[in-house]
């Protein structure tokens, strides 16, 4: 502060050049221990007295002229349908968890599937301006994918699949529908309706064959399937369906927490009681759930570990290897309020 005050000029930061001399070592091994560079072959001693002489003089390194040397920057693109869907806070937090864990920023924005919507975004995000692109949720086809490819920056997308997709991590929505159908089942129900998210979404379709399947393995026919759009209005009008529907249900297989909020309130408005009158169960536990009138019964699957495995995946396989992986993580099923055995 003195020699501020005498000369006018801030003293400078700790440079590279200061770490390597008082080191004892070249600049170039100071700078590769940085960026970790895995070719570098040096004695430990020598890279434990780099690093001391690092964090004793401050040194922190220039971001820019990081990025510049290493062709990286340390940022990580995650897009998403939308940020009204309360998934996809845990997705991102995830990701971010991990992207920090890995020196890395996460940048989020959302995406409809529309055209100009995702060239808009391919052009800003391509040509080196971030490490990678995690896609959530649809809008990637085949000639997408080959315009992703063009453009540099490895991708991947998380939590769906599709015909033809090569990079994705995903969640067994399967596993998870079938552990729903089958505590209805050991409550006595047989009459169980699901409402599905919308008619084109990935997840929505691999947890209608859960559903479909573990009905079928219990010998019962599938009952009534409504479409939401993974919504509180699309859940409120998927249960007006179900409600209005011929053959009665005595329960209900919700898509997802966002459209169950909506479907007990459908069901609230009918004059019908959950569970008294009709069963509900919903894909994923968000902590809103516990809070629902009645408290809502759900099915657990890791979405903050989705979120972080994409991160992961993203960083360590090349750009060009093929990723297809279902997440095997625990899935749980969260025993609330809302579900009961039927009525006699």
């Amino acid at each position: 502060m003195a020699d501020e005050v005498r000369t006018g000029v801030p003293r400078r930061g700790p440079t590279i050049s200061d770490v390597a001399s008082r080191a004892g070592v070249d600049r170039a091994v100071v700078s590769r221990i940085l960026n970790d560079d895995p070719r570098l072959r040096i004695k430990p001693s020598t890279r434990e007295r780099v690093l001391a002489v690092v964090a004793e003089l401050g040194y922190q390194p220039n971001a820019a002229a990081r990025s510049l040397r290493t062709a990286r920057t340390r940022t990580i693109a995650l897009l998403v349908p939308d940020f009204e869907n309360p998934a996809y806070g845990q997705i991102i937090k995830g990701a971010e968890t991990a992207a920090t864990k890995a020196d890395s920023a996460l940048l989020t924005a959302s995406m409809e599937l529309g055209e100009e919507s995702f060239e808009h975004y391919a052009k800003q995000l391509g040509n080196g301006r971030v490490d990678g692109l995690l896609l959530a949720g649809g809008g990637i086809t085949g000639t997408r994918e080959e315009h992703l490819d063009r453009l540099g920056p490895p991708w991947l997308c998380v939590n769906r699949t599709g015909p033809g997709k090569r990079r994705y991590v995903v969640l067994d929505d399967e596993r998870a529908t079938e552990l729903a159908v089958s505590h209805l089942l050991e409550l006595g129900h047989t009459r169980v309706a699901f409402l599905s998210g919308p008619a084109d979404s990935d997840t929505a379709e691999r947890r209608r064959l859960g559903y479909i399947a573990a009905m079928e393995a219990a010998n019962l026919d599938p009952g009534f399937v409504a479409h939401g759009d993974y919504t509180a209005d699309g859940g409120a009008a998927g249960m007006q369906q179900i409600l209005a529907a011929k053959r009665r249900h005595t329960a209900v297989l919700v898509a997802n927490v966002a459209s169950a909020v909506g479907a007990l309130y459908a069901a609230r408005q009918a004059g019908v009681h959950v569970p008294d009158d009709m069963s509900v169960i919903s894909i994923h536990d968000l902590s809103i759930a516990a809070f629902l009138d009645p408290p809502l019964t759900t099915v657990r699957m890791s979405l903050s570990g989705l979120g972080a495995r994409a991160v992961d995946l993203l960083l360590t396989r090349p750009r060009n290897e093929e990723i297809r992986e279902v997440l095997e993580q625990p899935i749980d099923l969260i025993i609330r309020e809302s579900t009961a055995p039927p009525r006699r």
